[in-house]
């Protein structure tokens, strides 16, 4: 078996496929997010914070050779740290959401249909099975 066919048969497997399909959708999603973070619930979490900049807090440590000074920005790790935060809430209320309406849509009364007529071949031999019960 070439190295071509087996790779050709790898990538074709179900999983593979299916993990595919997952992370591109997951990328999608992530950015759907991130979107709504950045621009609905971001903006009046920082007017309610008073304009408070995270990512600006840091503590000196001292300064370098060039006379700059060594800041530890424990800030960003704060601002990291809310951001996902807010991720993680806003993903929880989605899929809260979303596994809500599969409940509904799993409990919607499913009305029974009819079953089908049985075959021609099956109401004959029931038609036999009767005429020869009969004498």
């Amino acid at each position: 078996m070439s190295v071509l066919s087996e790779f050709k048969q790898f990538a074709m497997k179900g999983n593979v496929v299916d993990l595919a399909v997952g992370v591109v959708i997951g990328g999608a999603f992530g950015k759907i997010v991130s979107a709504m973070v950045d621009n609905i619930i971001t903006p009046p979490l920082g007017i309610a914070l008073s304009g408070v900049n995270f990512s600006d807090l840091a503590i000196t440590l001292s300064t370098d050779a060039t006379g700059k000074p060594v800041l530890l920005k424990y800030g960003v790790f704060l601002q990291s740290m809310l951001d996902f935060v807010i991720i993680a809430a806003v993903l929880f209320m989605a899929i809260k959401a979303i596994n809500r309406m599969q409940k509904q849509a799993e409990a919607a009364p499913v009305v029974p249909s009819e079953p089908p007529p049985p075959p021609r071949n099956e109401v004959l031999l029931e038609e036999i099975r009767d005429l020869l019960k009969q004498r």
